[in-house]
């Protein structure tokens, strides 16, 4: 089984080295201690969420703190072709739900979307807790999977954001059941075009391919040929028509294969 993960802030697991003691404090160290009742003795990983990982045992447990005694400290790439979710803002937290999934199979980044057809409004400060709850689920779901790289959740953007972060990626695809095309087929061909989809070291020569998701009214023929107009293409998932929240981590399942990534 792997060991439990639990984040602290990027940065500081730089000076760590095998035989260092790391101080675990905060609401993380507090989870550990009350409500995983993690122990000295037991392994544990502490990720920075910025791709840092280190790994150790647990060598004193105190209220709000767990001190961890570094085995061995990694650092695990960022994938050179970066998979994004552009979620539309969905009643019933099928939205969030969506987020969570595409997390734990792989996601990169999360854009919500405030879609023509989506019935949820963020707004003023009701925005600003969205997306903070956003983060927060992305984050736990990143945390349940083992991840040292937590998914940025970024600005919600309408219509003509949207477009814009179209025109900006490397490939965009609108997941349409009136589309053409599999998606497998999109993936691939553009692959072919593009080169292989390895890991890189830092962020050059990185890539990025948005998964474009609809709420459940669909995306309207009007955003649709905006999007295409932007330079996105449309694809279809499968035979089915799938709900908003399992049509993102599907096709993050279908990409992360296409892509080498599983």
């Amino acid at each position: 089984m792997s060991n439990p993960v639990f984040f602290t802030a990027p940065g500081t697991l730089n000076q760590q080295v095998p035989g260092s003691a790391f101080v675990l404090g905060g609401t993380e160290a507090r989870h550990a201690v009350t409500v995983k009742r993690i122990g000295v003795g037991e392994a544990v990983d502490i990720a920075d969420g910025a791709g840092k990982r280190l790994t150790g045992t647990v060598t004193a447990v105190a209220a709000g703190e767990l001190t961890v005694e570094c085995v061995d400290l990694a650092e695990e790439p960022r994938p050179g072709t970066r998979l994004v979710l552009v979620q539309a803002l969905a009643k019933g937290d099928r939205d969030e739900l969506a987020a969570e999934t595409a997390t734990e199979l792989g996601i990169d980044a999360v854009i919500p979307w405030q879609a023509e057809r989506s019935i949820v409004r963020w707004k003023a400060e009701r925005a600003a807790k969205a997306h903070a709850k956003w983060q927060s689920v992305v984050t736990a779901a990143a945390k349940q999977a083992r991840r040292a790289w937590i998914p940025e959740v970024r600005a919600a953007v309408d219509g003509v954001g949207l477009q814009a972060a179209v025109a900006a990626a490397d490939l965009a695809v609108i997941l349409h059941e009136d589309a053409v095309r599999p998606l497998r087929q999109v993936l691939e061909a553009w692959l072919e075009s593009v080169g292989s989809g390895e890991v890189v070291a830092d962020d050059a020569g990185s890539r990025e391919v948005l998964l474009i998701v609809g709420p459940e009214g669909g995306i309207s023929p009007r955003e649709v040929t905006r999007l295409c107009d932007a330079g996105a293409v449309t694809a279809l998932l499968g035979h089915h028509v799938l709900r908003s929240s399992t049509a993102g981590p599907a096709a993050t399942v279908l990409a992360s294969d296409i892509l080498g990534r599983w």
